[in-house]
């Protein structure tokens, strides 16, 4: 559907190429056994995951800061679970956390396949929210850096998805017109609502099980791709 029209395609980093909940439980179960933090890691990520998804929409929203972010996530975690812990040591896993992220690089499955069939006919992309020092070791150790010509992060673009300069900011590093430019992600706010507010074609990678909609094509694996470029 989109083959005729588009020369450019732009692919979210977490939750869309990057396995995000899966390296991150990785990540949870080192940090979590190094500090000797009692506490089931089923049981926290559990609490966590919805709670990250939740302060991350606060810190797209400029209504956190990095910092509170990262804080604010594992403070309310260990509140829920009622486990004891001092703020040295939630900043202390916080640091952590960060800290070694990027050394588990699990992608989705199709992952490589997709980026060798797109990359002969496309000029691909990245544009993420995440932060710059993560992001690019992610891209970096996992492999897959040499498939995107422009990397757009939100500390660079000083404003986060859906926030349209941001996407402005892509489109005119990568010299290319809205009409012929498509975003891939898995967030309906910030990537295919925030995309279509500047006139780029959309595809939404459904992996949070969400409802259908009618506002672009929706697929479950990446593989799907295929067929529509």
């Amino acid at each position: 559907m989109f083959k005729d029209i588009i020369t450019d395609i732009f692919f979210d980093l977490d939750h869309t190429l990057w396995d995000f909940e899966r390296n991150s439980a990785l990540t949870f179960e080192k940090i979590l056994k190094d500090n000797h933090i009692e506490v089931e890691l089923s049981d926290f990520l559990k609490i966590y995951i919805p709670t990250n998804l939740a302060f991350w929409k606060l810190y797209r929203e400029e209504r956190i800061t990095k910092s509170e972010l990262r804080y604010q996530r594992l403070k309310t975690v260990f509140d829920a679970l009622k486990y004891p812990i001092s703020d040295e040591n939630i900043n202390l896993l916080s640091e952590e956390y960060i800290a070694h992220l990027s050394n588990y690089n699990h992608l989705f499955p199709n992952t490589i396949d997709v980026l060798e069939y797109l990359r002969p006919k496309y000029t691909l992309h990245i544009i993420t929210n995440g932060f710059q020092e993560i992001q690019e070791k992610k891209l970096k150790n996992a492999n897959i850096s040499d498939y995107f010509v422009h990397i757009i992060n939100s500390e660079m673009a000083g404003v986060k998805k859906p926030n349209p300069i941001i996407f402005q900011l892509a489109l005119k590093a990568a010299k290319v017109s809205p009409q012929k430019a498509l975003m891939i992600g898995d967030s309906l706010e910030a990537d295919i609502l925030g995309a279509q507010a500047v006139g780029l074609h959309t595809l939404h990678f459904n992996v949070h099980n969400e409802p259908q909609h009618e506002f672009c094509e929706m697929i479950h694996d990446l593989r799907e791709i295929k067929s529509l470029l």
